[in-house]
């Protein structure tokens, strides 16, 4: 059984170097999070402000922190302090939030629009209107940086249906960046279908179970 900082270095061998590595750590111990640091890794994602806030405090400070999970406005302010990117924008209500945070720190933080193209009523996420509403309204929110888009294709064996998804998230963060400078990213794709983002244009992927094992509850 390798562990998991093998893991990680045979993930890093395989993806593109144009694609960045968000290990996904959400319900896992710092002892585990600390076997892939030890190989470099230092990119990690959280879905839970509770547990990222923690997890911060306690380890190394050169490390990334991503919000990956759904992010409550009331919230914000436990991280915006040091939060490098916010993967969940679904509403201008939290974009809002998180450029009056930024402002009383005096800096501007990094956001993904969350964009809904899976089939399943339980994923958030903003329609294209919604999303293009938001980017019109972001340029009076002075603290916030619009970097790219994040989706999740929906969770099936359907491998044709999960590409059709991830070609219209691509089409979207085109579309998108033709009318703004600080669009770069694109994060779509996770451990089970992260293979099948990145040929479809990811550029940054959210791998979790493949690294860590199943998740802890």
């Amino acid at each position: 059984m390798p562990s998991i900082g093998e893991k990680i270095t045979t993930l890093n061998a395989s993806i593109p170097n144009k694609v960045c590595l968000v290990a996904i750590s959400k319900t896992k111990p710092i002892a585990d999070i600390m076997q892939a640091y030890e190989v470099g890794q230092r990119i990690f994602g959280e879905n839970k402000v509770q547990e990222l806030v923690q997890k911060h405090e306690e380890m190394p400070k050169d490390i990334q922190w991503h919000m990956v999970g759904h992010l409550q406005t009331n919230k914000v302010k436990y991280i915006a302090p040091f939060i490098d990117l916010i993967h969940s924008v679904d509403s201008l209500k939290l974009l809002k939030e998180i450029s009056k945070q930024g402002k009383k720190l005096n800096r501007v933080i990094q956001c993904l629009l969350q964009i809904r193209v899976a089939s399943e009523d339980t994923k958030f996420g903003l329609s294209m209107e919604e999303a293009n509403e938001i980017l019109r309204e972001s340029e009076n929110c002075s603290f916030v940086s619009i970097k790219g888009i994040m989706g999740m294709a929906t969770f099936t064996d359907d491998e044709q249906q999960i590409k059709r998804e991830f070609k219209s998230l691509k089409t979207a963060f085109d579309t998108f960046k033709k009318s703004s400078t600080t669009m770069n990213i694109l994060s779509m794709g996770m451990s089970g279908d992260y293979k099948i983002a990145i040929e479809e244009g990811s550029n940054m992927v959210r791998i979790g179970s493949t690294i860590f094992g199943n998740r802890n509850y």
